[in-house]
């Protein structure tokens, strides 16, 4: 369809009042195989499917991927390894980054693993930095900047780039990060990030918070990007994560399923379709649902019916007045118009169709769908039995009972069939007379 068509079929209220001037090119890290896996609840997946995990998110163009916490003990540092070296054998174009306390002592098993993989690791290291748990901790601003001052030094000296991250920064005092900060990005990171730690934020903070950090590295006169580490204990995590977007934060980050610690992370899935809906990216999502089974299965992810972009529903109608427009839609072969009559979310921008079921609140349409997606002849007959029985069910028709009702129908009908046929006729024959 035309832009004009398009324009005239929806009128799209997002593009009224004050629309954010989204900029492209925003980058995504996963923090799927690090924060991801601080969930008390997820199972921690063997190394090889960690491995597969990684090239699904190189496939959907995720640009980096926290790979572990090596300084956690020997295991991790095993997978951060294994996985650097996926990355720098095979020219994925994913680039790690490993999460880091301001501690030698984490930093030294990162350097070490990147080594050992011949390609550059980004020390994530991190530090508290607000009041509540600098008094929950006995810390001091002071010593604060000074084991920032000494872990970033350490790791800038041992080749890794560095991205400074203060935990609960959207809690934090203005005054400790802008100390916190500026010393880092003078003793050489490349990145700091604003993180969300327990999911605090609302978008109005967070805009602030991102345009005041803007000011922060602007008075230092270096080039350091911006990053933004959300978390859902409020729900916000998405509408948190576009604000970050728009007031300047240039690499945002996600976790598949939004797992975690706690509520978890941005879910990764809803922020790539977002972004792309957008217009701030253009990513090939068509592997999305497999990155998100992959996780659900090997992490022990539950993933509800409901869940958006993924979930079994998430493209699926059973109400009668809904699939009547998808499937008057379908019969003019204008799958474009299918995909979006009752959709939001394109079912094939993530490589899903819509599927429509038979229940309590089918109609017609639904029955006759269902049919001839499967090819089975549309008999009156049959739309009637079934949607029959499906007014007397109290949820969606199992496929293989509405095939057996088919199967059943079709037996009789073809018994009708010969009962409605003439008899043979008794008739004498004349003998004949040729010798």
């Amino acid at each position: 369809m035309t832009d004009w068509q398009i324009e005239q079929l929806i009128f799209d209220w997002n593009l009224e009042g004050e629309v954010p001037a989204y900029p492209t090119g925003v980058m995504i890290t996963d923090e799927t195989l690090r924060d991801g896996l601080q969930s008390p609840s997820i199972i921690h997946p063997p190394i090889q499917d960690k491995v597969y995990l990684l090239y699904l998110m190189n496939d959907l163009g995720i640009d980096s991927a926290d790979i572990g916490l090596p300084g956690a003990g020997e295991r991790f540092k095993y997978d951060v390894t294994v996985l650097a070296r996926e990355i720098a054998s095979h020219r994925l174009n994913i680039r790690p980054n490993c999460a880091a306390r301001t501690l030698e002592a984490d930093i030294i098993p990162i350097v070490e693993a990147s080594q050992a993989a011949g390609i550059a690791i980004e020390a994530a290291v991190f530090i508290g930095s607000s009041p509540i748990r600098q008094y929950a901790e006995g810390w001091t601003v002071e010593w604060l900047q000074e084991l920032t001052e000494r872990a970033v030094t350490f790791a800038v000296n041992h080749g890794l780039p560095v991205m400074f991250v203060t935990e609960d920064t959207t809690r934090a005092h203005p005054d400790t990060l802008r100390r916190l900060y500026q010393t880092a990005i003078r003793c050489g990171a490349q990145r700091i990030c604003v993180a969300d730690t327990v999911g605090h934020a609302t978008p109005e903070g967070t805009r602030a918070l991102i345009r005041f950090i803007k000011e922060v590295v602007a008075e230092t006169g270096a080039d350091v990007g911006i990053d933004w580490h959300g978390h859902r204990d409020r729900g916000l995590s998405i509408p948190n994560t576009l604000a970050a977007i728009a007031a300047g934060a240039t690499r945002v980050h996600a976790c598949a399923l939004g797992i975690g610690e706690r509520s978890g992370n941005t879910p990764m899935e809803v922020l790539l379709v977002n972004l792309n809906l957008l217009g701030i990216s253009n990513r090939d999502l068509s592997r999305l649902p497999e990155y998100c089974r992959v996780v659900a299965q090997t992490c022990g992810a539950p993933l509800p019916f409901n869940y958006p972009i993924v979930g079994a529903d998430a493209f699926r109608t059973a109400t009668g007045v809904h699939a009547a427009a998808v499937v008057k839609a379908l019969e003019r072969g204008n799958t474009w118009l299918a995909d979006r009559v009752y959709c939001s979310v394109p079912a094939s921008m993530v490589g899903r169709t819509q599927g429509i079921e038979i229940g309590p609140m089918s109609g017609e349409h639904n029955v006759r769908y269902w049919l001839k997606s499967r090819n089975i002849e549309t008999h009156p007959i049959y739309v009637e039995k079934i949607l029959a029985a499906a007014k007397r069910s109290n949820q969606v028709l199992p496929e293989d009972e509405i095939m057996r009702m088919v199967v059943t129908m079709r037996r009789r009908l073809a018994n009708e069939a010969l009962s409605d046929q003439p008899e043979a006729s008794n008739v004498k024959r004349e003998p004949s007379n040729n010798v």
